[in-house]
């Protein structure tokens, strides 16, 4: 120990652990075992114990110990010093070797065409200022994703939480709300759900019950809703309903430019709550540091954009 002699030499199975290296580098820090137990949610004793055992393994007191107090003693404060040196490269080493990972790499991503031009790209910038050694490509798709055969890294997926083998993780619930131009609500005297169903409604060929469960939430049921103008995009329905042509059932995420310019309004407060949801997928057991990157910014920007919805 400190004062009798040199330090032991350290064969390769006994060097100190990282655990054993963070409780004494905390310990100094704080000068309190019991500050560093709180900071690295451990107890009072399993520090004391860890720091001992540091001592014994090396052959040298860094802490005296009178009754509950402890101080560094030379030798500790050198040590100390010393060590956050070390433990600061260790960290800009990590640092280093996740931007050496991610340097020039490709994320390919399968998407959506309307969720991705509405939705994704707008917020992207967000993305690409955080990582910009990842380079994004976005592939669109109308038909379900197959991340084996299409080799994509990520998915944006619509619908159910059914898709196996894979990771799934929601990023909202789908929320439809009727709207329409403020030209077509004048013209034809929207005022209340029964002058919407006698007014041309435009219809995605994917939700062609859409307006039928919208307007049963209002008590009415008529199969002549099911008339009107079909598309097969979001991308078009937005369109035609801002060109008047018709009332639309749309995500609120999808039209935020078009409400907040009052090209279209809202007709009703009710929304159509669907039982399906968006989900950002990947390969089940996938470590890929970009895809998680990509995964945990998708998770993080949808939470914001429901929670600005709400307001």
């Amino acid at each position: 120990m400190e004062g009798v002699g040199p330090v032991q030499s350290i064969g390769h199975r006994n060097r100190p652990s990282y655990a054993l290296l963070r409780s004494f580098e905390c310990a100094a820090r704080h000068d309190s075992f019991t500050q560093a137990a709180e900071e690295l949610h451990l107890t009072q004793s399993a520090v004391s114990r860890q720091v001992k055992e540091l001592e014994e393994m090396i052959g040298v007191t860094l802490f005296r110990r009178v009754g509950r107090r402890v101080s560094l003693t030379e030798a500790g404060k050198q040590f100390a010093a010393d060590l956050a040196v070390d433990l600061e490269n260790l960290k800009q080493s990590v640092v280093r070797a996740i931007a050496a990972g991610e340097r020039n790499s490709t994320l390919r991503v399968g998407i959506l065409p309307t969720f991705a031009s509405r939705w994704l790209i707008p917020r992207l910038a967000g993305f690409v200022k955080d990582h910009p050694n990842i380079e994004i490509r976005l592939e669109t798709r109308t038909v379900p994703f197959d991340l084996t055969r299409e080799r994509f890294d990520v998915a944006i997926h619509f619908g159910r939480a059914n898709w196996p083998d894979a990771r799934m993780n929601k990023l909202f619930n789908e929320e439809m709300l009727p709207v329409a131009s403020p030209t077509f609500r004048d013209v034809y005297l929207i005022t209340e759900p029964v002058r919407l169903a006698a007014a041309p409604l435009l219809h995605l060929i994917t939700r062609e019950s859409a307006w039928i469960d919208w307007f049963a939430l209002k008590g009415i049921s008529d199969k002549r809703l099911l008339g009107g103008r079909h598309f097969d995009q979001f991308s078009m329905i937005i369109s035609a309903a801002a060109s008047s042509l018709g009332a639309a059932l749309l995500p609120k995420y999808l039209i935020e430019t078009e409400l907040e310019r009052g090209i279209l309004i809202p007709l009703s407060d009710t929304p159509l709550k669907t039982h399906n949801s968006y989900f950002v997928v990947s390969a089940a057991g996938d470590v890929n540091a970009q895809v998680n990157a990509f995964t945990r910014w998708l998770i993080s920007t949808a939470r914001r954009t429901m929670t600005m919805a709400r307001t």
